[in-house]
C-alpha cells in the first residue's frame, strides 16, 4: 500500500522503545525517567539562577543560559514521545507530529553546536584578546549571534521539513527509535528521496559540520596564547576557564560521532544497540552540562547554594 501526501494526515507511524527488550521495557523506563527528571530540573536551575543573580548577567553566563535553555527544549521535544512508549505502549504518531517533533528535534541539535562555537568564540576573546573583551562581547552582539545562530537553524531545516512533506510513504511505518529522526522517517519512504539525504547532508555540513573545526579551530588558538604566558600558575588559571566548555563540547560530539559511526560501520551490531545509542546522545548533554557547570563553576555553585537556602528558609 502507498500513501501520498494527499492523504499524509491520515498516516500514522509507529515508534519503537528498546528492540528485542520489549518484556523490560517498564524497568528500562526508570533510569530512563530519572535522567529526563535529572535534565529538566538542572536546566531549569541553571536558567533561574543566571536570571535572577545580578552577579551573572556576565557575557558567560549568557551564553550559559542559551545553552541550558536549549538543553531544556531538547528533553521536551522526546519526553513525551519516549516516556509514551516505555510506559503505555503509546507508539502511534500521525504524519504531522511526526515532521514537528522531527524540525524541533534536528533545530535544538543544532542550536546546541551553535552555542557551544559562541562559547568557544567568548573564550577565545577572554584569552587571547582580554583588554577587548568587554568592547566585543556587548549585550547587543549576545543577542545579535543567538538570533543568527536560531535564524540559521530555522532556515536549513524548512526545505527538510517541506521536502519531507513531498514523499509518499508505503505500508512499512515502524520507525526504529522512540521520537522522529530524519533519516528514520526518509528510509520509510516509496518514492526517490535523494533530494531528502542531500538537503539532510547539507543541513548537517551547515551546522555541526561548520561549527566543530571553528571551535578546534578556537581551541589552537587558545593554546597557543596560552602557552606564551610565562607563569605556569597563570597558563592553569587561564585553562582552566575552559576545562566546563572542553567537557561540554566533548559529550556532545563524541556522541553524535559514535552514533554515526554506528550507523554506518555497525550494520552487524543488534537493533537494541542503535536505539540505545540514540536515546543516550539525546539524553547526555542535557543531562550532564548541569553537573558540569555547577561543579566548575563556583559563582554557578554559590549562586544555586544560595537559592536553596533561600527556600529552605521559607519553609
Amino acid at each position: 500500500m502507498l500513501v501520498n501526501n494527499t492523504s499524509a494526515q491520515l498516516l500514522t507511524f509507529l515508534l519503537t522503545g528498546i528492540p528485542g527488550l520489549r518484556a523490560v521495557q517498564a524497568w528500562i523506563s526508570i533510569p530512563f525517567c530519572l535522567l529526563y527528571v535529572i535534565a529538566l530540573s538542572g536546566n531549569s536551575m541553571i536558567l533561574f539562577v543566571v536570571l535572577r543573580e545580578q552577579s551573572l548577567h556576565e557575557t558567560m553566563y549568557y551564553f550559559l543560559s542559551m545553552l541550558s535553555a536549549t538543553d531544556l527544549s531538547l528533553s521536551i521535544c522526546t519526553l513525551s514521545t519516549t516516556l509514551g512508549v516505555f510506559w503505555f505502549e503509546a507508539r502511534e504518531i500521525n504524519l504531522n507530529a511526526c515532521i514537528a517533533q522531527m524540525f524541533f528535534l534536528h533545530t535544538f541539535t543544532f542550536m546546541e553546536s551553535g552555542v557551544l562555537l559562541a562559547m568557544a568564540f567568548d573564550r577565545f576573546v577572554a584569552i587571547c584578546d582580554p583588554l577587548r573583551y568587554t568592547i566585543i562581547l556587548t549585550n547587543a552582539r549576545i543577542a545579535q549571534i543567538g538570533v543568527s545562530m536560531l535564524i540559521r537553524n530555522v532556515a536549513v531545516m524548512l526545505p527538510v521539513v517541506l521536502f519531507v512533506r513531498r514523499l509518499s510513504f508505503c505500508s512499512s511505518v515502524v520507525l526504529s527509535h522512540s521520537y522522529c529522526y530524519h533519516v528514520d522517517l526518509i528510509q520509510l519512504s516509496c518514492t526517490d528521496n535523494r533530494i531528502n539525504s542531500i538537503l539532510g547532508l547539507f543541513a548537517l555540513f551547515s551546522t555541526t559540520g561548520f561549527d566543530c573545526p571553528c571551535i578546534l579551530l578556537s581551541y589552537v588558538l587558545i593554546i597557543r596564547s596560552v602557552l606564551n604566558i610565562t607563569s605556569s600558575e597563570g597558563r592553569w588559571k587561564a585553562f582552566n576557564t575552559c576545562i566546563s566548555h572542553i567537557s561540554a563540547v566533548a559529550i556532545f560530539y563524541i556522541p553524535l560521532i559514535s552514533l554515526s559511526l554506528v550507523h554506518r560501520y555497525g550494520h552487524s551490531a543488534p537493533p537494541f544497540v542503535h536505539t540505545t545509542m540514540a536515546n543516550i546522545f539525546l539524553l547526555i548533554p542535557p543531562v550532564l552540562n548541569p553537573i558540569i557547570y555547577s561543579v566548575k563553576t563556583k559563582q554557578i555553585r554559590k549562586a544555586i547554594v544560595k537559592v536553596l537556602i533561600q527556600k529552605q528558609l521559607q519553609i
